[in-house]
C-alpha cells in the first residue's frame, strides 16, 4: 500500500507514468469510466477548499466510484475531540482511499501511519500540497510539451507559498531547468530551499525584485499573491504590491508561447483582462487537476484499466 504525503514520495518514473495516464484519460475518457466501480473515496477536509475537494470528488465519480466525507472540521467528530489517528482508523472501515486536508502540518502523515487504506495529502498547513504540484507538472507538460529545458519564473510570495516550494523540488529533478525567483526582499525564497534543493542539485537560479526585467526570458510564469499580512511595514506593501500585479502591458515583452500558471484562488495579482490571452493557463490548470487526480486515485488503488 502506498500513500502520497509529499511529492518526494513519488519517483520521476512514477510522476511521468501519472502524467501519461492523465493524458490518456483526456484522450480516452470512456476507457476509464468504470475502473473504480464499487470503490469509495473519503474526503476529509478540515479547512475550506473549492478546487481541491471538488476536483477529487469529480475525479472519483468520473472513474465510476463513490464519494463520502466532510467539508469542514465542525461537521466531523473532530469537533468532539477525536484525534486524527482515530479518525483514520474509523475511515479505513468505510472507504477504500482517503484524501485529507488539514490545518496542522503533519496531520496527513499521522493519518497514513494509522490507516489501512491509501492516504493522499490534499494540503497540510504551509507544508505540502503534492497533488497541486502534480497538477502544475501536467499543465506544464501539456502547454510546453516537456518538463526539461525550461526557464521558470516564480513570482510573488515565495517565502510562505507551499505550492512554490513543492514545484521547485519537483522540477529540480529535470534537466536544464533555470528558476527566476521574483519577489520583494520580505518574501524571498527560504534559504533551506536554496541550499537543500537548488544549490545541492546544481540548479541555476537568480533572484530579482523586477517582474518586468525577468519577463523576456521566461517560458513559464507561476504567479502567487503578495499578501498584505506578510509585511511588517504598510508603506513597504503599498510600494511593492503593484509591481506584482500581472497586466496586459507587462506581457508586452513576454514570449509568444509563455505559459502563465497560478494555483488559485487569485485576488488581484492577475488582471482579468489577461484571462482571454491564450498564454493564460490557470483555468486549464484547474481542469488538469481533475485528470491528474483521476490518474493518482487509479494508481494508488491499483485498479486495472
Amino acid at each position: 500500500m502506498k500513500h502520497l504525503i509529499g511529492i518526494e514520495d513519488l519517483t520521476n518514473e512514477e510522476i511521468d507514468a501519472l502524467i501519461a495516464t492523465a493524458e490518456d484519460i483526456i484522450a480516452n475518457p470512456a476507457k476509464y469510466a468504470e475502473v473504480c466501480h464499487g470503490k469509495k473515496l473519503a474526503t476529509l477536509f478540515y479547512e475550506p477548499s473549492t478546487r481541491t475537494r471538488l476536483s477529487f470528488e469529480s475525479a472519483m465519480m468520473e472513474l465510476g466510484g463513490n464519494v463520502i466525507g466532510f467539508s469542514e472540521a465542525q461537521s466531523s467528530s473532530a469537533a468532539k475531540g477525536e484525534s486524527v489517528a482515530d479518525t483514520a482508523k474509523v475511515i479505513s472501515c468505510f472507504a477504500d482511499i482517503m484524501v485529507m486536508r488539514h490545518f496542522k502540518e503533519g496531520a496527513p502523515m499521522v493519518a497514513s501511519l494509522n490507516s489501512t487504506i491509501p492516504v493522499i495529502n490534499a494540503g497540510d498547513g504551509g507544508h505540502n500540497h503534492p497533488t497541486q504540484t502534480l497538477t502544475d507538472l501536467l499543465t506544464i507538460k501539456r502547454e510546453k510539451g516537456r518538463l526539461d529545458n525550461l526557464t521558470v519564473g516564480l513570482c510573488g510570495d515565495l517565502k510562505f507559498g507551499r505550492t512554490v516550494h513543492s514545484l521547485i523540488s519537483a522540477m529540480a529533478r529535470y534537466k536544464n531547468i533555470k528558476f527566476v525567483l521574483i519577489s520583494p526582499d520580505e518574501l524571498k525564497i527560504p534559504d533551506y530551499i536554496k541550499q537543500d534543493v537548488l544549490e545541492k542539485n546544481g540548479i541555476e537560479y537568480v533572484e530579482t525584485a523586477s517582474l518586468d526585467g525577468a519577463m523576456p526570458e521566461l517560458d513559464i510564469l507561476y504567479m502567487t499573491r503578495v499578501q498584505r499580512e506578510r509585511f511588517f511595514n504598510e508603506q513597504d506593501y503599498i510600494r511593492l504590491k503593484d509591481s506584482y500585479i500581472l497586466t496586459p502591458e507587462k506581457l508586452d515583452s513576454a514570449k509568444s508561447d509563455l505559459a502563465i500558471l497560478h494555483p488559485l484562488p487569485r485576488v488581484n495579482e492577475i488582471s482579468v483582462a489577461i484571462d482571454k490571452d491564450p498564454r493564460a493557463c490557470y483555468f486549464r490548470q484547474v481542469l488538469n487537476g481533475k485528470y491528474i487526480r483521476m490518474a493518482l486515485i487509479k494508481y494508488l488503488l491499483e485498479v486495472a484499466r
